[in-house]
């Protein structure tokens, strides 16, 4: 019964979607485990840290954007600021918080893709 769930919410093995370079759900399951068509074969528990590994990398990558946004948005700050000083200190912790968020995530996207290719 969870086989044919899993199954379902495959995509096609052939060429995996890239979207913003988000990896696919099931990238650091086996091949063995994967079949051409993307049919997820022999599905154990034992797969389900493989299958949080891969989620955990998604959540960074969008956690990176959502930083990069935060970076922009302080630049608008910037500009809206028009000197006041109030607000450009402002603006500044913005643009230096989400530089730390960001360093954050890529470390730890890093750190997430050399653990899960060591496992495979």
């Amino acid at each position: 019964m969870f086989e044919s769930i899993v199954t379902q919410f495959a995509a096609t093995c052939a060429h995996p979607p890239n979207f913003f370079g988000f990896p696919v759900w099931y990238r650091y399951l086996s091949q063995a485990n994967v079949a051409g068509n993307c049919e997820i074969t022999n599905f154990q528990i034992s797969d389900i840290p493989l299958v949080a590994l891969a989620l955990v990398e998604i959540a960074l990558r969008v956690a990176a954007l959502v930083a990069v946004g935060y970076i922009m948005y302080g630049g608008i700050q910037f500009v809206v600021a028009q000197g006041e000083s109030d607000k450009t200190k402002k603006a500044r912790q913005t643009v230096i918080n989400a530089l730390i968020g960001l360093v954050i995530a890529l470390s730890a996207t890093a750190i997430v893709a050399f653990i899960g290719s060591r496992l495979v």
